[in-house]
This record gives C-alpha cells, sequence and structure tokens, in this order.
C-alpha cells in the first residue's frame, strides 16, 4: 500500500533508497508533491537505541553533533551562538523577555535553557526524552516530565523546537502537542532543514541522514502543517539573531566545535547571508497559537 502524505494526505511518490551510513541498511524515501512533504518511509523506531550516550557524544547517527562536550563546557562551544542567536529571535518577536515562560522542546542537553535563565529574565524549562537529559537534570537545568508537560497545558508563551521537527514520525500530532502547551497568541520558533532548494535531488541533500532524520519540510510544508495544528504562519523576522544561528551551522557543518577567540572575530552577517542563499533557512515561518 502507498503511504499517503502524512501532512496533507495526498498520495506520495517513491523517490528511491537512501542509504543510512550508521545502520548499514537502506531507506525508502518518498516526497508529497502537493505540500512538499518528504519522508522516510520504512524509519527506524527504537529511539531508545538510536538516541542513547554514542549519538549525544556524535558516536551514533549524526556525527557532527557534540551535546556532552556542550553540556560540560557551555562557553567553550560554537553552540554559544545558535543559543544567542535564537534568545535574539525570541525577544524580537515578543517585544521583550521579562515575564516570559519559555519551553524548550526536545532540549537535547538543555543548553539553550541554560542560556535562556543565564542570560534574560525568562523563565525557561526544557523537555527532553532522550539519554542526554539525565545529565542536565545532574547539572540542575530544568526540565520537566512528560506527565509534568501535560499539567502545563496552556501555560506556555513561547516554545522553541530546535532541530527537532525532522526527527518525528508525525509532525502534525508533535504540533498540535505543542500547540496544547502554549497560550492563545503563543510563539512557536522551530529551526530544520528546507527541502526547497534541493527538491530536485532530495536523495544527496547531506540532512537526509536516515536513522534519525525522517522528515523534511519545505516552507509552504510548514504553513499547511502549522494550520492543520492551531497555528497562524508568520515570517521569520530580519536581523534578530538568525544571523547568529546561521553562523554556528557554517561552523558545525566545517566540524568547527570548539568557540575560541577567531570564531568570534567571524562577522554573522555576510556569512550568513551566503549561507541563506544556499539553504533558504529563513523562508521557513514561525507559528502563532491561534
Amino acid at each position: 500500500m502507498t503511504p499517503p502524505c502524512r501532512i496533507c494526505g495526498a498520495s506520495t511518490q517513491r523517490l528511491g533508497n537512501v542509504h543510512g551510513a550508521y545502520s548499514g541498511r537502506d531507506y525508502e524515501l518518498r516526497r508529497c508533491a502537493t505540500c512538499g512533504y518528504a519522508f522516510i518511509a520504512d524509519p527506524l523506531t527504537d529511539f531508545s537505541r538510536i538516541y542513547d550516550d554514542r549519538y549525544y557524544s556524535g558516536r551514533g547517527a549524526d556525527p557532527l553533533v557534540d551535546y556532552q562536550f556542550e553540556l560540560s563546557e557551555p562557553s567553550r562551544t560554537v553552540r554559544q551562538y545558535e543559543w544567542r542567536g535564537i534568545t535574539g529571535i525570541v525577544e524580537r518577536l515578543l517585544g521583550g523577555l521579562a515575564g516570559v515562560r519559555w519551553l524548550d522542546f526536545g532540549a537535547g542537553n538543555g543548553g539553550l535553557v541554560r542560556h535562556v535563565i543565564q542570560t534574560t529574565p525568562a523563565a525557561a524549562t526544557g523537555f527532553e526524552e532522550g539519554s542526554i537529559a539525565t545529565s542536565a537534570r545532574a547539572l540542575g537545568i530544568p526540565t520537566t516530565s512528560a506527565a509534568e508537560l501535560e499539567r502545563q497545558r496552556g501555560r506556555f508563551d513561547v516554545v522553541t523546537a530546535i532541530e527537532v521537527l525532522e526527527h518525528t514520525l508525525d509532525p502534525i500530532a508533535e504540533l498540535r502537542r505543542i500547540r496544547g502547551l502554549l497560550r492563545p497568541g503563543g510563539l512557536l520558533l522551530i529551526t530544520t532543514g528546507n527541502a526547497a532548494p534541493f527538491a530536485a535531488a532530495l536523495k544527496r541533500w547531506s540532512y537526509v541522514v536516515p536513522e534519525i532524520h525522517i522528515s523534511f519540510f519545505e516552507p509552504r510544508t510548514l504553513v499547511q502543517a502549522f494550520a492543520a495544528s492551531g497555528f497562524r504562519p508568520g515570517p521569520m523576522p530580519a536581523r534578530s539573531g538568525f544571523d547568529e544561528v546561521l553562523k554556528f551551522k557554517v561552523l558545525k557543518n566545517l566540524r568547527i566545535r570548539r568557540r575560541s577567540s577567531l570564531t568570534d572575530l567571524i562577522p554573522a552577517r555576510p556569512l550568513a547571508a551566503v549561507a541563506d542563499r544556499r539553504t533558504q533557512l529563513s523562508r521557513h515561518p514561525v507559528g502563532w497559537a491561534a
């Protein structure tokens, strides 16, 4: 049976197989021409095995992550640029952070939560189900369990989901879950790869890591997914911190993990301009809870 699109329900086209270097097996990649959503049709579902300690130290399916180092040496990681950028975007969109209740959904090691608490007046907590959450809690980074999260429905002013949605089997269900956590008018800020510039050669897109990245979105895909899950899409604000986010992504893909005086000197704006022409990440919308 041909699997339908998980966003709009339309029929999907088989693009072929992509090889998972970590698992050593092939996976079927499909795409919906109606809304642009692409997905791994036969993903791994043993999540506790995929997102184990090896994954969070960069020895798993994604060798570019180094969450253990970021957790123990937050001032020395290039992730600082992303944390600073995300904070700036949220502050710009909300008009300030005083009194803001912030949830980082899929918080990883809790680095963004810790940064928000240390540098802003917002009250932040994280939600993470991977093994790294235990290490974050041990360092006193505020985290919440799935059961506790259910008791906080409608309480948050902003939810960030940084590189989360591409890991999900059912994006609409995940977005509806997030919508339930936000107050009306609350903000959802996500980052995820933009599949649109790579649609003609999706199988060769480096972002397709089939053991862990199983859902792929174009801006129009997210607009439709937001509408189906209770969000009103809005534009990403220019010059609001997104340059810093893109600077981090460039450094990460160059396998530069340690922040230094030299990386600090790299100007974010021209670097981001070059990167965004290729990736078009700034074209993804933000979501406002309807």
